[in-house]
């Protein structure tokens, strides 16, 4: 490849770099398990009533909740997650930057070895640390050393909201389908939204995590399946009693 061709190749080239990655990544994560989460979680429950009674009064009421009670819930419990995350990563940063103030030339000999690890020779991975080093040593550090990026820390809000409306835009589409759909054909009109939607999160979430799509899929619309099936039974058991 040529001198001329290298910026060009560059700039065709749209892996995802630089700062922010981390919490876009860490969004997009929130957001796919949020409206998974409420389609399974709010279809099984109006499924559920559904089975018991055919009143849309109730089929309502517990929808609703659910969504409320699970969107609430998965925004505390991503809150939680994240902000340990958060607190683990900026005690990393903190103690690193203390080493760097502290022991500059145990730090840049740690730095020279971890490059030499990497397959470097001596003088080329000293050549690279002192320069690093040179130009931010702590930015330098954190990259080899633990994978952080001190201007890329977790966000617990971002997450949280994130989860929140996912999991009310997820739980929507059990809600809508079976309070719109004619009484004679709600729960099966149901189950097949949320088939589809289920095979889309899966197949979202397995090209986020470079999984393969169609087991993926296959376990997602399966699992989501299986609820609804096992809790329109228990409605009609209960509501027949």
């Amino acid at each position: 490849m040529t001198e001329s061709t290298v910026p060009e190749a560059a700039a065709n080239h749209d892996e995802p770099h630089g700062q922010g990655l981390q919490q876009r990544l860490n969004w997009l994560r929130a957001g796919v398990l949020g409206a998974n989460d409420g389609i399974v979680s709010t279809a099984a429950l109006v499924v559920g009533v559904a089975g018991a009674t055919t009143e849309r009064g109730p089929i309502l009421i517990a929808g609703l909740a659910g969504l409320i009670a699970g969107a609430l819930s998965m925004a505390a419990g991503e809150y939680v997650s994240v902000s340990t995350q958060r607190d683990t990563e900026r005690a990393l940063i903190a103690k690193e930057r203390d080493e760097l103030r502290t022991m500059p030339e145990q730090e840049l000999d740690e730095l020279t070895q971890l490059y030499r690890d990497k397959g470097l020779s001596p003088e080329l991975a000293r050549q690279v640390a002192v320069e690093l080093t040179e130009k931010d040593a702590l930015k330098a550090h954190l990259d080899v050393e633990l994978n952080l990026d001190a201007d890329d820390v977790a966000n617990p809000w971002t997450a949280a909201i994130a989860s929140a409306v996912s999991f009310s835009v997820g739980a929507l589409l059990p809600l809508l389908a079976i309070l719109l759909s004619p009484e004679a054909i709600r729960v099966p009109v149901t189950f097949g939204a949320v088939v589809v939607a289920l095979g889309l999160t899966g197949a979202i979430s397995s090209r986020l995590g470079g999984a393969v799509t169609s087991r993926a899929v296959i376990r997602n619309v399966l699992g989501g399946a299986l609820a609804m099936i096992i809790t329109y039974v228990v409605g009609r058991l209960v509501g027949g009693a």
